[in-house]
């Protein structure tokens, strides 16, 4: 339960009982309702995601899975290499060359998360910059569906340090985004993540701009 200021749990953290618990006691059936959330968001992914995310034991995973199928509650794709994915019926697939826009993604954002190989939305070369030693995740730029820099607010504006140089396409992408961004924020802490500030002295930044002024 929030404690703190805007965008603060505070440093002591408190907890609140779920309103409503309509398993109570039912762990596969928790489970299983775990599983296709995580799905609902994120597939299709494989086992070792759904593991990855939900700090799951394989075992009672695959049970669950195993549960899902033969209630016609998932579907299976083939991945990379005849890996099986699985997602629930229905879900969007689009095709490999949809295009994907410039984004600004927040700290600590899921889709950096939810994968075993986070080389699905990170280059190997940026991890250890975005992902701090910590488990903090740095404030994103992505760029045709990677991540290619990071963000914060400052004074008049966004500023934006690319990893490496972006096209001028690009940079009309997240100039609009960050007039978006900064219409939230007016309302609210303008100056989210400035704690995070002595982060930014050693990025590999090839490109640093102040955006959606």
């Amino acid at each position: 339960a929030p404690t703190g200021g805007p965008w603060s749990f505070g440093p002591r953290p408190a907890y609140v009982a779920a309103r409503i618990q309509d398993r109570p006691g039912d762990r596969s059936a928790s489970l299983q309702q775990l599983v296709l959330r995580y799905l609902e968001g994120f597939g299709p992914a494989s086992v070792q995601d759904v593991v990855q995310f939900g700090l799951l034991n394989r075992p009672p995973l695959r049970e669950a899975l195993a549960a899902l199928e033969a209630a016609g509650a998932l579907e299976r794709h083939e991945g990379p290499g005849g890996a099986v994915l699985f997602d629930v019926p229905g879900a969007l697939l689009p095709p490999a060359d949809s295009p994907a826009p410039p984004r600004l993604l927040p700290m600590w954002d899921s889709v950096l998360l939810a994968y075993a190989d986070r080389g699905r939305v990170i280059p190997a070369d940026y991890r250890r910059v975005v992902i701090r030693s910590n488990g903090d995740v740095l404030p994103t730029l992505l760029v045709d569906g990677y991540v290619a820099g990071v963000w914060r607010p400052v004074e008049g504006g966004i500023e934006a340090t690319a990893f490496h140089r972006l096209d001028d396409d690009t940079w009309k992408g997240l100039e609009a985004e960050a007039r978006s961004l900064l219409a939230f924020l007016a309302a609210r802490e303008p100056a989210v993540y400035r704690r995070y500030a002595r982060w930014w002295a050693a990025l590999p930044g090839a490109e640093v701009r102040v955006i959606g002024r």
